[in-house]
């Protein structure tokens, strides 16, 4: 599994965010400078947050984007399947109704649907709390 920039910057997104009042919002510029990310890339980023109410935006002076939820509300896996899709490892766990013609006979399809939970428990685990407080490790 391979996270792509669109997920990584996603995921940034939401951390500079959290880092600011929640009460205020902060402009796409700003938002911009601060990750060193070019601006007319994170709009497409933070179109879809806004889209999936992870985030809101007010157009205008004063304008720009906040957090809809509590740090707590948020997981990274959220986040990224999101951008990402599915965060599988192989596409068979994610086939949905249609099933992978050789999973009756898979020796390795097990493996592969054992590790989609794990990444998937592990970073559903994951909050913007824990990000911003840095206890992350403590949940390895």
């Amino acid at each position: 599994m391979l996270i792509s920039t669109r997920g990584r910057y996603a995921l940034r997104i939401m951390i500079e965010l959290s880092r600011h009042d929640p009460e205020k919002y902060i402009s796409l510029p700003v938002i911009a400078l601060n990750q060193g990310v070019s601006e007319k890339y994170l709009e497409s980023i933070i179109s879809a947050l806004v889209k999936e109410k992870m985030v809101e935006g007010l157009r205008g002076k004063g304008g720009g984007y906040r957090l809809c939820r509590k740090l707590d509300e948020y997981s990274v896996g959220e986040i990224l399947r999101l951008t990402e899709g599915s965060l599988a490892p192989v596409s068979c766990p994610v086939l949905g109704d249609e099933k992978c013609p050789r999973a009756d006979h898979c020796s390795t399809l097990p493996v592969w649907v054992k590790l989609d939970k794990l990444i998937n428990d592990y970073l559903d685990s994951v909050t913007l709390a824990d990000i911003i407080s840095e206890s992350v490790e403590k949940k390895s």
